[in-house]
């Protein structure tokens, strides 16, 4: 792996607030508070041993104030954009003599405050907005219309992912609450609508006292003084699990609160199932590899009972790291690439690249040589995920087969919490850690957990 902090003039300066890759061409799009979009095309320098970088493609403008989330269709001939004061585009893609040219198609209107996350339906017919003024907004894409209000939520809406397999929807509050959403398809005229409703409210959960005479209800998520605007929950591919980030969660009532993104098996999405602990910093954003790869062999107990591997990324306000479904411990972990909160995570359409997008007006670019992350399944390969009840889903046990408890994990995540932190309070300029060889015992280890 190459890369590093990408020293260009990305927004004038200004913060960069979200990042995406087109599925198709692998144009980097990036979105900041000077109210621009921007189109950069990767450079490979992993020939020269070099790390990439990225040239100046072409610059979107129309709104009129800081935009927050861009996302490209599947198809990537629509782009979606969501900035302040409630104002959502639809841009498309136009072929000219002159090259590739996008152009406004649609304004939604209808957010009467600031959009924070966007995220397209696998077909790309519909697209979810979470936004400041408390809402969630289902909207049809080809009418650019409004199909559906969600406006259960009491604070903002920092957070929002379409299932793959458009069963659900989730969205994610700084109410610290993360919603649920089940599809009932409602009939009106003959004709079958989609129709969301909450089918799941995930806020607390019980911690026990250390003489389990008794318990409490603790919250699992930070409240609205998390320093971010952005909890960027992700749908697996295959839509199996979810991870859900600003994880907060203390294992008993007196203890410190646990910094960590929650694992929810698409067989229950009442009740996390893991935890990924071991943050000094609160996590802000998750994002998946889109690709699948084969099984290494190499955890004979995977957490993830999966027949093929899924690698994600968990971005903190100040730190990164990679996981893949095999593997107990990070397979990459940087640090110190930043000095203002990172706001968003994008990989590249095949998984050759990772951007994190940063409030200091910098993005890093990192860079995966041939199979480094493993080796891709061809579609042939992919075993075929079906009903909910039928997919794979995330196991709960430790090294020994046994059930993993978050009391018994506790010290190891308070010395990787503190070892962390001793680390970024010596940090003196950017640089990117990578997490040793696996097959070398590591001295930080940030184990998931089961939560009873």
């Amino acid at each position: 792996m190459r890369g590093g902090t990408v020293q260009i003039n990305w927004h004038e300066t200004k913060p960069v607030l979200a990042c995406d890759f087109h599925p198709i061409s692998a144009l980097l799009a990036t979105g900041g508070a000077d109210y621009d979009i921007k189109l950069w095309a990767t450079v490979s320098h992993i020939d020269q041993k070099k790390a990439p970088g990225v040239t100046y493609h072409s610059n979107l403008s129309y709104h009129s104030s800081a935009v927050n989330a861009v996302r490209f269709s599947p198809s990537g001939e629509l782009l979606a954009s969501g900035a302040d004061g409630g104002e959502l585009i639809l841009w498309k893609s136009h072929t000219t003599d002159s090259g590739e040219v996008w152009k406004v198609l649609k304004s939604l209107v209808f957010h009467r405050k600031d959009v924070l996350d966007l995220q397209w339906s696998t077909d790309g017919s519909y697209l979810i907005s979470g936004s400041v003024d408390n809402s969630c907004i289902i909207w049809d894409a080809n009418k650019g219309s409004v199909h559906q209000i969600l406006d259960a939520h009491f604070h903002y809406v920092q957070g929002v992912a379409w299932d793959p397999l458009g069963k659900y929807v989730a969205s994610l509050s700084s109410d610290r609450t993360c919603r649920i959403y089940l599809n009932k398809p409602s009939k009106t005229k003959g004709v079958e609508k989609t129709n969301y409703v909450c089918q799941h409210i995930i806020s607390k959960v019980d911690s026990h006292m250390p003489d389990e005479s008794k318990s409490t209800r603790s919250h699992l998520f930070h409240d609205e003084t998390l320093p971010s605007f952005f909890r960027r929950l992700a749908w697996s591919p295959d839509g199996s699990f979810l991870l859900v980030p600003a994880g907060s969660l203390k294992s008993t009532p007196t203890s410190e609160p646990v910094n960590t993104a929650y694992v929810f098996s698409r067989k229950d999405l009442s009740r996390p199932a893991l935890m990924l602990p071991g943050a000094s910093k609160p996590v802000v954003a998750i994002r998946f590899c889109p690709l699948t790869f084969s099984l290494r062999g190499s955890n004979t107990s995977p957490f993830f009972k999966l027949p093929y591997r899924l690698i994600f990324a968990v971005a903190t306000l100040n730190s990164l790291y990679i996981y893949d479904t095999e593997s107990i411990q990070p397979i990459v972990i940087v640090a110190g690439v930043h000095y203002a909160a990172i706001t968003d995570i994008a990989w590249s359409p095949i998984g050759n690249y990772l951007v994190l997008s940063s409030q200091d007006g910098y993005c890093t670019l990192l860079e995966f040589e041939n199979q480094e992350l493993g080796s891709p399944m061809s579609l042939s390969e992919k075993p075929v995920v079906g009903d909910a009840n039928k997919c794979p889903v995330p196991g709960s046990i430790d090294n020994n087969g046994k059930n993993a408890s978050i009391d018994s994990a506790k010290e190891n995540v308070e010395n990787s919490t503190k070892e962390e932190e001793n680390k970024d309070n010596k940090q003196a300029s950017p640089s990117t850690r990578v997490a040793s060889n696996p097959s070398k015992p590591a001295k930080r280890r940030i184990t998931p957990m089961a939560i009873d």
